[in-house]
């Protein structure tokens, strides 16, 4: 069995990732499901979110992106970005 790249984010592997995270049901985050507008997570949870993310894929969030990934499509985007470079 062959693993991706490193520098390859799987949006499923996200979306399982953030919803063991924050306790939710897989199945229930579209990519597009903001985290706290539809399901009510807090702050602490969010950053909880972004702190198994930055280990995960050995990525460090500044500030300005920890206020910007709300849904899975931004936690792709900006993880994706900080693998490639762009």
């Amino acid at each position: 069995m062959s693993s991706a790249p490193t520098n390859q984010v799987e949006i499923e592997d996200l979306r399982r990732i953030v919803a063991a995270t924050i306790d939710e049901d897989a199945d229930r985050l579209a990519d597009d499901t903001d985290f706290v507008d539809d399901l009510g997570v807090d702050s602490l949870m969010a950053l909880e979110v972004l702190a198994v993310l930055e280990k995960k894929y050995g990525v460090r969030f500044a500030e300005r992106e920890m206020r910007e990934v709300r849904t899975v499509r931004d936690a792709h985007r900006v993880v994706s970005a900080k693998l490639t470079g762009s």
